[in-house]
Order: structure tokens, then sequence, then C-alpha cells
């Protein structure tokens, strides 16, 4: 009895060691990982938004979440370049992560994808480059398309599956498709809420 009483005792101190090595751990890692991933971000921006790097990239936050960016390529937000937003899918393995953006009449300006863990010479060739080229030739696929329609080639769109991961491709794009629409249903929105709320403060004056 002394020994199973022991033994337990042996057993929680180690338990309560473990875990509290793991939060410690934790609690250091996790800002670096955080700054890395903000890192990653706003030079995928940058990258999608192609001219900004003299302007603005403004965040569009609803309820305390960031929804899109709107990127500038002035400092005075006068000469918008179009729409970044994030799309989160599920693919054959993994989550992938994708930044996308559009310009005003939801063609698509540049593709990036952020992470994915999808089957090495499958679905990880969505960021192959090939030889000889700097970008990766997936994703460039994407640029001119109509972001809402966009759609692979085995369901009648422009955009070529890849070879043996049609599901990471599928995934991807039909993602785009359906963010790109909930989106620019969004702009739409906020930019009849912006005009009547000007015809308001107009209508306003005019009649004082």
């Amino acid at each position: 009895m002394k020994d199973i009483f022991r033994f337990a005792i042996t057993l929680t101190v180690v338990a309560l060691s473990a875990a509290g090595s793991l939060v410690w751990i934790n609690s250091i890692t996790k800002p670096k990982i955080r700054l890395q991933q903000e890192n990653v971000l706003t030079e995928a921006l940058a990258y999608v938004l192609g001219g900004s790097e003299k302007g603005v990239i403004e965040p569009v936050q609803e309820n305390g979440e960031i929804v899109y960016y709107k990127g500038f390529r002035d400092k005075d937000k006068t000469a918008l370049i179009g729409y970044a937003f994030l799309v989160p899918c599920q693919g054959y393995s993994s989550t992938i992560q994708t930044l996308v953006a559009i310009d005003s009449s939801g063609a698509i300006l540049a593709v990036k994808i952020l992470s994915q863990q999808e089957t090495p010479g499958l679905g990880t060739r969505c960021e192959e480059i090939l030889s000889g080229e700097s970008d990766p030739w997936w994703q460039r696929q994407f640029v001119g398309q109509n972001g809402s329609e966009v759609a692979v080639d085995k369901d009648g769109g422009p955009i070529r599956a890849i070879t043996g991961a049609t599901i990471t491709s599928r995934a991807v794009t039909n993602g785009i498709a359906s963010r790109t629409r909930y989106l620019l249903e969004k702009i739409r929105c906020t930019s009849d809420e912006q005009r009547t709320l000007q015809n308001d403060i107009i209508g306003g004056s005019h009649g004082r």
C-alpha cells in the first residue's frame, strides 16, 4: 500500500512538472510564433497588393475581427489598388491558408498560399516553382480570373488541377470563389451605406 501511495505521489509530481514546463515553454514561444506569423502576413499582403509599398494597407474590421484589407498606392488613400482577404479551406490532409487580392470588379490580382501540409509531391505542388520561373505556376493561373466564378478545369473552369491532387486544387479554388462572392457583397453593402450617409449629410446641409 505504501509503495502504491509513493508511486502515485511520484507520478503526480512528474505530471505537474511536465505541465509546468509546457506552460513555461509556450509562454516563451507563443509571442515569437505570433510575431513570425504577422511578418509572413505583412510580406504576403505587400505581394498580393502590388504597388502598396509606398501607400497604405488598411485592415477593415467587423466585431473586432479583420474581415479584409484595403490596399492603396498613396498615403492619402485615394488610389485604391484592391482588397485582400484570407481563404482557409480544408484540403486533402491539412487546412490550407491562402491570401487573395481582387480589384473592385472581382478580378483576381494575386494569390499566395501562406501555409499547407498536403501530400508531398502531390498537393504540395500548389507551391511548386518550375525551373527558370520566379513564382508558383499553379497560383499564377488565378491572376486576371473572375474570382467569384473561378473553378478547376474538371468543373468546367480555367484553373488546371494539379495532377493527382484534385482535392487540394478544388478546395483552394472553390474556397476562393466562395470567399470572393461573400467579400464583394460586403463591399457593395458598405459602399451603399457610405453613399446613403453622404447623401443624408448633403441633404441635411442643404436643409439648413
